[in-house]
């Protein structure tokens, strides 16, 4: 069961999925690109993709309550101010990049290196920080702050089709109006919040142009929740009786399918779709990321700030390596900014290698004395 457990909680399944995609799509491209684009395709990225995002919504929500690291904007400034710092970095090199090289049509791409992923990025910080450092919660409340400001950036810039103020509103409104609805009732089950508000959501992105797999976040904050945060990793979650925890001890294990399918559909490039957009992806997280959560850091601390004790400067570069992994949002920013091609391909590309950040941080970080102990999984 432990070892099940470190496959769920790393999303290892869409690892399995990345590198199934990779091979099927190198092995026979014109089997995979009929999968990839056919009716998988919807299901996964603008239907199952939906509770993804719902689970990202939550720990946003969360991490406000009473105990969470957004709880006080005061504590959670220094990393809130990181955070901005590691989109506004990586989206800056990547724009550079791609006009120094001539690429005008990658510009479009600017938000794929501004992504974290909370899991992947959790277990590289695992394996270069020693227990209980302040980095490590520190990098959280930063990879959760990035998750937010992606929701508002897909939501913003990569729109599916022509905006539709009216048709948004149509479904929006009695969205909003009956899952507030429901929670004046006291609705204790989460399916109604799902299939009634979620729906009606759903509806109000996809036919309002936005992304519809956003469609469960405006209805998240409705559903009874607990009053204190526990933890992002902390298992007793699991155990509170609350509608949102039991929205997400439903879906944790059927996400972590739907993420499999996700890899599977989305991370099939051949091997010669590698080109200039790829190393441009690949440079604006390793390089971007960390030198703008520095230089954020450091000016908000110079600003009268205070970051977390014994995170020291050498440190917080080392945050900035481990959350340059993109993956998963990564990927899903690639596949909503460009239509299938060449283009696509060289970025998403760019989000599979985003990986090298996870060893290229445990090498920094045993270079400048950091000696994790070993951690047992819970």
């Amino acid at each position: 069961m432990k070892a099940w457990a470190f496959v769920i909680d790393n999303s290892l399944l869409l690892v399995a999925g990345a590198i199934s995609a990779l091979a099927w799509a190198n092995v026979d491209p014109a089997s995979y690109e009929a999968f990839a684009h056919g009716p998988v395709h919807f299901a996964t990225n603008d239907i199952g993709m939906v509770f993804f995002f719902a689970l990202a919504a939550k720990e946003i929500i969360e991490a406000r309550l009473p105990g969470g690291p957004l709880a006080s904007t005061r504590e959670a400034a220094v990393p809130l101010i990181a955070a901005a710092g590691g989109m506004a970095g990586p989206a800056l090199v990547y724009v550079a990049l791609a006009y120094a090289l001539g690429r005008p049509e990658l510009y479009r791409g600017w938000a794929v290196p501004c992504a974290t992923d909370i899991a992947f990025s959790y277990m590289a910080a695992r394996l270069v920080f020693p227990a209980k450092h302040p980095a490590i919660p520190f990098l959280l409340l930063l990879a959760i702050a990035d998750d937010a400001l992606g929701l508002i950036i897909l939501a913003l810039f990569y729109p599916t089709g022509p905006l539709s103020i009216t048709a948004f509103a149509a479904f929006m409104i009695p969205a909003i109006g009956l899952s507030y609805w429901l929670k004046k009732l006291r609705t204790r089950s989460f399916w109604p919040y799902l299939v009634v508000g979620g729906g009606l959501s759903w509806c109000a992105m996809h036919f309002g142009g936005l992304h519809p797999a956003l469609g469960l976040v405006p209805v998240m904050p409705f559903m009874p929740h607990g009053t204190r945060d526990l933890g992002l990793f902390d298992r007793r979650q699991h155990e509170l009786p609350d509608t949102m925890n039991r929205f997400e001890h439903f879906f944790k294990v059927p996400v972590q399918f739907i993420l499999f399918f996700f890899g599977l559909v989305n991370a099939g490039v051949p091997l010669g779709g590698i080109g200039s957009g790829t190393w441009i992806v690949v440079a604006a997280l390793l390089v971007g990321k960390p030198v703008g959560i520095l230089t954020f850091t450091l000016v908000s601390i110079r600003a009268g700030l205070r970051a977390p004790g014994g995170l020291t400067t050498v440190h917080t570069l080392v945050v900035g390596v481990t959350a340059g992994i993109g993956f998963t949002v990564a990927l899903f920013f690639a596949t909503a900014a460009f239509p299938p091609g060449s283009v696509l391909d060289e970025v998403k590309m760019g989000a599979l290698l985003s990986f090298i950040a996870a060893p290229c941080a445990i090498l920094l970080g045993r270079a400048v004395g950091l000696r994790p102990r070993p951690i047992p999984y819970p």
